[in-house]
C-alpha cells in the first residue's frame, strides 16, 4: 500500500523502520568517550557569545537527561534552558503552547536576543515546528537524530506512541483533534512540519546511521550544508563528542551569520 505524503515529502503515514534496537546498549560508551575528549571541557570549540539555547528532550524523556549538555553549553558560554515542558509524552502543540513557549518568552527577555533552539529525537521534531511558529525568536535549530520527515521508527517505539495517542485522546478529549499524535494531524505543530524553515533561521540536522531507534534517512533535509553526519547510537547523541563539535561550530555560524550585513536587494 504506498505511503501518503505531503508534497514537500513529509510522510503523513507511520511506518515501522528496520533498525536494529540492540546497537543502542552502546550509548554508555560515548557519554564515557564525552568525558574522555577536549571538547568537553570547551577546548577547540568556539564559545559563545552568551545567546539562549533551549534544549528539547526526546520521546518519554524529560529535562534531566540533557544536564550533561546544558552544562556543557554554559561551559562554552551559552545562556542553557531546560525546555520545562515535564515528560515529553503529550500532545506536541499542547507542548508549546502551554510550556515551551514559556521558556522561549523568558530566554528572550533575560538575554535580549534570539534563540537557539535543540533538541533530541522527537524534541528536534518539535524544535523544527517552533522554530517555523516564530521564526522571529528563533535564530537557529539543530536537530539530533529527529525524524522530522514523517515517523519511521522502530515497531515497539511505534506502538508506545500508539498507546500514548489514545491516552492523550481519552484524557483531553475534544481539547485535542482525533488524528493527535499522527502525521495526518491538522494542528499547527503538524502543518509547521510540512514546510520550509524560513531562511533567516539557521538549521542543521544531525543523523547517525547506526540509529537503533529510527530510520536515519527521515532526519536529514537532503541538504549537505544542513545535514551533519556522526557515527554512535540514538540514544548517544546526546552525549556524543562529536555532536558537540558540530553543536559548538553551527552555534557560532548562526551568530556571525546574525552579525552579517545584508547586501541590499
Amino acid at each position: 500500500m504506498p505511503m501518503d505524503t505531503a508534497g514537500n515529502g513529509y510522510l503523513k503515514d507511520v511506518r515501522e523502520a528496520s533498525v536494529s534496537p540492540w546497537t543502542e546498549a552502546l550509548f554508555g560508551a560515548e557519554l564515557l568517550w564525552l568525558h574522555a575528549t577536549p571538547v568537553y571541557y570547551g577546548f577547540g570549540v568556539p564559545h559563545g557569545d552568551g545567546s539562549g539555547v533551549v534544549i528539547i528532550p526526546g520521546f518519554l524523556g524529560t529535562d534531566m537527561y540533557l544536564m550533561e549538555l546544558n552544562a556543557w553549553l554554559r561551559r562554552i558560554g551559552y545562556q542553557p534552558y531546560f525546555s520545562g515542558i515535564g515528560l515529553n509524552a503529550e500532545c506536541p502543540n499542547m507542548l508549546i503552547q502551554r510550556r515551551l513557549t514559556q521558556t522561549i518568552d523568558q530566554a528572550r527577555r533575560e538575554t535580549r536576543r534570539k534563540v537557539h533552539v535543540i533538541g533530541h529525537s522527537l524534541g528536534g521534531i518539535i524544535a523544527r515546528a517552533v522554530a517555523r511558529q516564530r521564526p522571529q525568536d528563533v535564530a537557529s535549530v539543530i536537530t539530533l537524530g529527529a525524524p522530522f520527515r514523517g515517523a519511521v521508527a522502530h515497531g515497539s517505539v511505534l506502538r508506545v506512541a500508539d498507546a500514548v495517542r489514545r491516552r492523550i485522546l481519552e484524557e483531553h478529549g475534544d481539547g485535542v483533534l482525533p488524528h493527535c499524535y499522527t502525521g495526518r494531524c491538522t494542528c499547527d505543530f503538524v502543518d509547521s512540519l510540512r514546510r520550509d524553515l524560513p531562511s533567516s533561521v539557521s538549521e542543521t540536522a544531525i543523523y547517525t546511521r547506526g540509529d537503533g531507534v529510527v530510520d536515519w534517512r527521515y532526519c536529514v533535509t537532503g541538504d549537505p550544508e544542513v545535514d551533519c553526519e556522526v557515527s554512535g547510537t540514538h540514544l548517544g547523541l546526546a552525549f556524543n563528542p562529536l555532536v558537540y563539535a558540530v553543536i559548538g561550530e553551527r552555534l557560532a555560524k548562526a551568530h556571525s551569520a546574525s552579525k552579517a550585513p545584508t547586501r541590499p536587494g
